[in-house]
């Protein structure tokens, strides 16, 4: 059985209290820090990179979970490693060579990750799902926080767990995008279990609200 793990996303924390709110986090059981990059390319939005990364990744225990919303981001695994990136994950669309970026993450010694926007269907995965240590299944347009929460998604996950479960493959499947506490549990039910959530817990009391995450991520384990 998966365990059950929160991932905050920083891009919607208040950067004049990041490391406050990230150590809210760590305190209340997040084991995991979503770390968003955007080149205004693939999509719109310009988000961070790596001096922000290499900034915070010293003063938390939190697995690093960079997700690349990059075109190419082949070009850039090598530093994303370097400033302390524990997990990659690249887009499917973004690739001109999927498994040579995945492979290069590998090299660097990290895991990999692989997402797929809305519009995107699971059976491209097939080919990489031995390959990956986690899949991510974006549940609004990647580019945004603050989107609703596609329902379509949850019938994406039920078909990827299926998919991984037919082929006794145990990578984890992560979903990001329009949760909050009042739909996660239909996200945890459909078979994701890293769960990102941006607004959801940096939106008011990071702490209290990343401990009532937990409390349902805790009962569906």
């Amino acid at each position: 059985m998966k365990r059950n793990i929160l991932a905050p996303s920083i891009l919607a924390a208040d950067f004049t209290k990041l490391g406050e709110q990230m150590k809210e986090t760590e305190k209340n059981g997040a084991e995991y820090l979503h770390f968003d990059v955007m080149d205004g390319i693939f999509v719109p939005s310009i988000s961070f990179g790596m001096p922000v990364l290499k900034s915070i990744h010293k003063v938390t225990d939190q697995v690093m979970d960079v997700h690349l919303m990059i075109t190419e981001p082949v070009r850039y695994i090598q530093e994303f490693a370097d400033a302390g990136a524990d997990l990659i994950t690249i887009h499917y669309e973004t690739c001109e060579d999927v498994g040579k970026t995945i492979k290069k993450i590998k090299d660097c010694g990290k895991k990999a990750g692989i997402s797929i926007k809305p519009g995107t269907a699971v059976s491209v995965l097939e080919p990489y799902l031995n390959s990956v240590d986690m899949v991510l299944v974006m549940s609004v347009e990647p580019g945004f926080g603050g989107q609703k929460f596609i329902d379509t998604s949850l019938e994406k996950i039920k078909e990827l767990r299926e998919l991984m479960e037919g082929r006794d493959i145990h990578a984890d499947i992560q979903v990001d995008g329009g949760i909050y506490l009042s739909n996660v549990e239909q996200v945890l039910d459909a078979g994701a279990n890293i769960i990102v959530a941006g607004s959801a817990v940096f939106g008011g009391d990071a702490g209290e609200n990343t401990r009532k995450f937990m409390e349902i991520l805790k009962e569906h384990e």
